[in-house]
């Protein structure tokens, strides 16, 4: 029996292009996404697996229940929560609307799917799930002048990372692995729905981050940077933030008396 994966955001970018090197790799698939169309085609050019195609919005609770509900009920091996959308503005120009979408697929749609998931990975003893941020993750201390500012988007994906990490610690021993890849710009439809030209800014492609991420799962890596190629970096930030963490102290410190 095939292994099978569920894939959302699966029409497009790193979304399908997980789906196609599942495909390649002999996985059934569950496909997520709003075109109807497109996971259709997707699904008609891979007949040597099998594919079901969910239509679903993860900005609406109707649409997470649905994939929830999947995920509670089939024995999937591996969840690829990727759904985004590119809503990027400083927060106090962000409608209101795309602010609740964001937070809502970014957000509560990983967390909940993930929930869903896991119970039955447990039961199983096996399971993985990925958890697709970026590395704006990381740029939270980046000046006003260097970055523009999208402080919901970011903070979106510095709770993947921070997600990704507690819940791999949580589950270690159990069988079932947790991962997180950030990669950097990437060369998807993902900025021009946003009305961003970035033609002219080195892009990884989304099968390189694919690559990086399935390659890191078998490097037991809970944080894969594909385009950081001083893996220590990331070393270096995870150890400030638990010496960070372990510096606290019931005393106020001195700088605050």
């Amino acid at each position: 029996m095939n292994k099978l994966a569920l894939v959302t955001g699966a029409t497009s970018g790193i979304g399908a292009a997980f789906a196609r090197r599942l495909a390649t790799e002999g996985y059934d698939l569950v496909v997520v996404g709003r075109r109807t169309d497109r996971l259709a085609a997707f699904a008609q050019a891979h007949p040597e697996v099998k594919v079901r195609t969910v239509t679903a919005d993860l900005a609406t609770a109707a649409g997470i229940d649905e994939v929830a509900g999947v995920l509670a009920t089939e024995p999937v091996d591996l969840l690829i929560n990727n759904a985004g959308v590119a809503h990027y503005m400083p927060l106090a120009d962000l409608p209101t609307d795309q602010a609740s979408e964001l937070v809502s697929v970014k957000v509560l749609a990983p967390t909940m799917l993930t929930r869903a998931a896991v119970p039955g990975m447990l039961e199983r003893g096996a399971g993985t799930i990925i958890n697709v941020a970026g590395m704006i993750a990381f740029a939270g201390p980046a000046p006003h002048s260097q970055m523009p500012r999208r402080a919901i988007y970011g903070g979106s994906l510095a709770y993947l990372v921070a997600l990704s990490q507690t819940l791999g610690a949580e589950l270690e021993g159990t069988g079932v692995g947790v991962q997180v890849v950030c990669p950097g710009v990437v060369a998807t439809e993902f900025h021009e729905v946003q009305g961003l030209d970035l033609s002219a800014v080195p892009r990884m492609s989304a099968d390189d981050v694919v690559t990086a991420s399935l390659r890191g799962l078998e490097l037991g890596e809970t944080v894969v940077a594909p385009g950081v190629e001083d893996a220590s970096l990331l070393d270096a930030v995870f150890r400030a933030d638990l010496a960070a963490f372990g510096a606290q102290s019931p005393e106020l410190a001195t700088r605050y008396r």
